[in-house]
């Protein structure tokens, strides 16, 4: 018996043209489903969508999530351009920063030239500095000034901000002048605003110490630091620096010289007081003990020529008893 022999394509043709007339059926009567205007229809619609729609949002999760990445990478990308205008905004402002300080050096360094007075009751040489010590155990510099313009062993110098140090050895052309940061070198100061007195001590770095104070629980780290002016070494009121806290947890003094720049600097003349030796009318003479009167022989004393004469004595006796016999 013969085999019949079939083509799948037979039985494939016919079934796509099945299905092609249920999509196209199903698909009118969608259109018209959604084409009638019916309150019913309506309903069915809205129940239609609010069933079918919400289990479509598996979908859109990778549109969803390519278009956060996309607007991410945006941010990150104007994030970065921002980034990069502030880092060059800032290198700009150390710019203008490194400027200001330059020009406040230049400034202060024209103030010493022009020999403009700060404080009238002080008088200042300016001079410029020669050379340093160039020993890490010895902070002193040396300055084209000396005996010849007057100057005096113990003169405080500054920089036209803050205090540099003092004048230790004079030359007749030349002075050295030890920094405050010197191990031999003591100030006596005064922070404000507590009025703590102390002592600022070098100990050969850029951050002396604070000695001697008082009571240290009241200065904080930022108060000012000026010289007291006792014992006469430094007049009272010159600018020192201010308090930091160091990494030793000690008070130490952040200079407001800069030490890294040191070209002119400023000899002040310190007038020294002269010695009370009278004690003036504020205090009463001693009283002297009362003795016997000798205002009789004071006067004669006082008025020369009538004064008593020896020879007239017996003279004076002699009438007398001649008066007294011829009576």
């Amino acid at each position: 018996m013969a085999k019949t022999r079939t083509d799948p394509e037979e039985f494939s043709r016919p079934l796509r043209r099945v299905l092609v007339g249920l999509l196209v059926l199903a698909l009118l009567g969608l259109f018209l489903l959604w084409r009638i205007d019916s309150p019913r229809v309506e309903r069915f619609r809205a129940a239609l969508i609010d069933r079918v729609v919400p289990s479509f949002d598996w979908v859109m999760t990778p549109i969803t999530t390519t278009a956060d990445m996309i607007e991410q990478f945006q941010s990150y990308a104007s994030l970065h351009a921002q980034n990069q205008d502030l880092r060059r905004e800032l290198q700009q402002m150390k710019a203008w920063r490194e400027a200001a300080l330059q020009l406040e050096q230049q400034n202060a360094r024209l103030l010493d030239l022009n020999q403009v007075r700060l404080d009238p009751k002080l008088t200042h040489v300016t001079g410029q500095v020669l050379a340093d010590s160039g020993s890490p155990f010895r902070q002193s510099v040396l300055i084209n000034v000396g005996a010849r313009d007057g100057i005096l062993d113990g003169w405080a110098t500054m920089d036209g901000i803050g205090v540099v140090g003092r004048i230790s050895g004079v030359g007749e052309r030349t002075s050295r002048v030890i920094l405050l940061t010197d191990t031999n070198s003591r100030v006596p100061v005064t922070v404000q605003p507590s009025g703590q007195k102390a002592l600022l001590s070098g100990d050969n770095t850029a951050l002396p110490p604070l000695e001697f104070l008082e009571q240290s629980d009241v200065v904080r780290p930022g108060d000012r630091v000026i010289s007291s002016g006792d014992g006469g070494m430094f007049p009272a009121g010159l600018l020192v620096g201010q308090v930091v806290l160091g990494n030793d947890r000690r008070l130490r003094v952040s200079l407001s010289a800069d030490y890294q720049r040191l070209e002119f600097l400023r000899v002040l003349r310190s007038h020294q007081l002269p010695p009370i030796t009278d004690a003036g009318a504020l205090i009463a003479p001693p009283v002297q003990p009362a003795g016997p009167d000798t205002s009789g022989a004071l006067n004669t004393d006082a008025q020369p020529g009538r004064g008593i004469q020896p020879d007239a004595m017996p003279a004076a006796d002699a009438s007398t008893e001649t008066d007294g016999s011829g009576e």
